[in-house]
């Protein structure tokens, strides 16, 4: 692994991208409240701004209700329009996210962002992208060994785009590739294995500038997601404790590498939430760092090159946005406790 540039590491807070929000102040707000802020992703506010929707623009093939709010394949239109998609792939306006489908990350790029230590930008990946759309037969297009192809080549060429025009305004601006699908590729589902899925990364990261890494809230293979070629894993700790914590040689070969390693401890669902105040978390989080000491990793490397974030993303609370604000006061409070006990 080449060296990750600058991302932070001793404890920084940041937290991923989908945010409960209508409210397009409030919500940049919020996320400028963490030592790395990202631009948020308001499926609430638009359906423009779901993730899917955000990744699909411009994608061959793709058939945007709005308003029913649906997002379809078409292999027929595929067909008629790659032509002109390959042929705008070196076209940023093409390949960026336009205004139309992000009021937030314009409002984002417009703001002063040069004195934060870095920020961050997000696309959903191509895993998670070709399993959520379904085309004509109702069958994911990441089974389709036509459209997978150009599938990938199109998501790294976008996630370059936006990691440049973030770069302009940071220096250390670097990229989550949302991948919850990969969780997916370990079941029994045929036509996209673990084997494929490991060959199709690999040429998927390669194609992407650093730093850049990936995000999800599931239980993958970590094995398999810990040796991908990554500057960055951010992952759902609260959750995946126990099992994340028996892949230590893993985990230590990551951080050898030169890995950061975003710890998602804060629950962001309500009921969980309340369940939780900060001195259970932080004993919950350095459990997971003792377990993996006592396995062999470097405790404090796992600080060092660690972050803190939220768990996961949560559209559903019956007090929309309130909880999930908490849970970002919540990680704030954490770090501040955490690295004056360990840094």
């Amino acid at each position: 692994m080449d060296s990750p540039g600058k991302i932070p590491g001793n404890l920084a807070t940041t937290a991923m991208a989908v945010m409960p929000h209508t409210d397009v102040d409030r919500a940049l707000e919020t996320a400028l409240s963490l030592d790395v802020p990202f631009w948020p992703q308001l499926p609430n506010y638009s359906y423009y701004e779901d993730m899917y929707v955000q990744a699909a623009e411009h994608f061959p093939g793709i058939v945007l209700d709005v308003e029913k709010r649906t997002l379809r394949f078409s292999m027929d239109k595929f067909i008629a329009e790659l032509e002109e998609a390959m042929a705008a792939m070196e076209d940023p306006a093409y390949l960026d996210i336009s205004p139309r489908y992000s009021v937030v990350y314009h409002r984002f790029l417009e703001m002063d962002l040069s004195r934060h230590m870095a920020i961050r930008g997000q696309l959903e990946g191509p895993v998670s992208f070709g399993f959520n759309i379904l085309d004509q037969d109702q069958r994911p297009i990441l089974f389709d060994d036509t459209v997978r192809p150009f599938m990938f080549d199109f998501m790294a060429a976008r996630i370059n785009i936006q990691l440049k025009r973030l770069k302009a305004l940071n220096p250390n601006a670097f990229m989550f590739v949302d991948e919850p699908g990969l969780q997916f590729i370990f079941s029994a589902l045929s036509g996209y294995d673990s084997n494929k899925a490991r060959a199709d990364m690999d040429r998927f990261f390669a194609a992407i500038d650093r730093p850049r890494g990936i995000h999800l809230c599931g239980n993958p293979d970590w094995d398999f997601l810990l040796n991908l070629d990554l500057d960055v894993l951010s992952m759902d700790i609260y959750s995946n404790a126990e099992v994340f914590a028996s892949y230590a040689p893993a985990v230590q070969r990551f951080l050898d590498r030169g890995g950061i390693i975003v710890w998602g401890i804060v629950p962001t669902a309500m009921e969980e939430f309340e369940q939780n105040d900060t001195s259970r978390l932080i004993g919950r989080l350095e459990q997971v760092w003792d377990i993996l000491a006592a396995r062999g990793v470097d405790k404090e490397r796992m600080i060092t090159r660690g972050m803190l974030s939220p768990a996961t993303c949560c559209l559903i609370n019956p007090d929309k946005e309130k909880t999930v604000e908490k849970a970002f006061a919540a990680i704030r409070r954490m770090a501040e406790i955490l690295r004056q006990k360990h840094l």
